[in-house]
């Protein structure tokens, strides 16, 4: 069975009480990482490292973005797939079932299990080799960093791209065209904000961290040439992902990922258990 590692800050104790009791009941081993402190963050990177990303980063960005790196680091040293979870995640009933079955699966780099109410840009088939598991090839997504399986060959290719450029956690996931990705289908993790549009109960009050953060920065300057720098970059990731989607169309298509409800019953009994 793939172990799973959440990511907390530890003033967010509720969170991580929460995560104890989801993954306790889902009968799954689980380590916490010590999630990086916004305030750190700047100071762990020299100065022109955060500025390699499309638009200056919040210090909050930067630590969730380290926190993240650390977790990819974890699966490489440890040689196995690993779960990795914000402290904000939801998992449900499927997830152990869907675990086992990944645990003896190859040429994967990367499931994402988790969907935020926006379309992403899937197979129209399941994957040959794998269709007795609920997942299917994602070519592209959209956001989201709450839940994801990821493999040592995938975590490698991660570090790769971040070892001289920064960015957003999930952006960097969902831009990194050469993993190996498939999504859970249906659904099989959300974050707690998403909770209400699915009709959802919220186990437990969220409030992001990186949205109560300060208003970006860059960090070496934020004359003329920073800012076009800053352009450049994002009109490069616009261009590459949509000759990316039109290399992808006759294979894929654009589709919300299904949610089931009722997968998320034992929300209700955890939320009295840690009330």
């Amino acid at each position: 069975m793939i172990s799973a590692v959440t990511i907390n800050l530890a003033v967010a104790e509720e969170r991580m009480q929460f995560q104890a009791a989801q993954l306790g009941y889902l009968g799954l081993h689980y380590e916490r990482i010590s999630a990086i402190e916004a305030e750190d963050a700047p100071g762990l990177r020299p100065a022109a490292y955060w500025d390699t990303w499309e638009r200056p980063l919040k210090d909050a960005e930067k630590a969730c973005f380290l926190s993240h790196r650390a977790a990819w680091e974890k699966v490489v040293a440890g040689g196995k797939p690993l779960l990795i979870l914000e402290d904000d995640a939801v998992l449900s009933d499927r997830v152990p079932h869907l675990l086992e079955k990944l645990s003896s699966a190859t040429g994967i780099d990367l499931v994402t299990l988790e969907t935020r109410g926006r379309k992403k840009f899937v197979a129209k088939a399941g994957h040959p080799d794998i269709l007795d598991l609920p997942i299917r090839r994602l070519y592209q997504d959209r956001s989201g960093a709450a839940a994801y399986v990821l493999w040592p060959s995938g975590a490698r290719k991660l570090l790769r791209r971040t070892e001289d450029k920064a960015g957003l956690a999930d952006a960097v996931i969902c831009a990194a065209y050469d993993l190996a990705t498939y999504q859970a289908d249906p659904a099989c993790a959300l974050q707690i904000d998403r909770c209400t549009l699915y009709g959802i109960r919220e186990p437990v009050a969220t409030t992001s961290a990186i949205d109560a953060g300060e208003a970006p920065t860059a960090s070496t300057g934020s004359g003329p040439t920073d800012t076009l720098a800053f352009k450049a970059r994002r009109i490069r990731a616009q261009l590459r992902l949509g000759f990316h989607q039109l290399l992808k169309s006759p294979l894929a298509e654009h589709r919300e990922i299904a949610v089931d409800p009722g997968d998320f019953s034992h929300l209700d009994r955890l939320t009295r258990l840690i009330a």
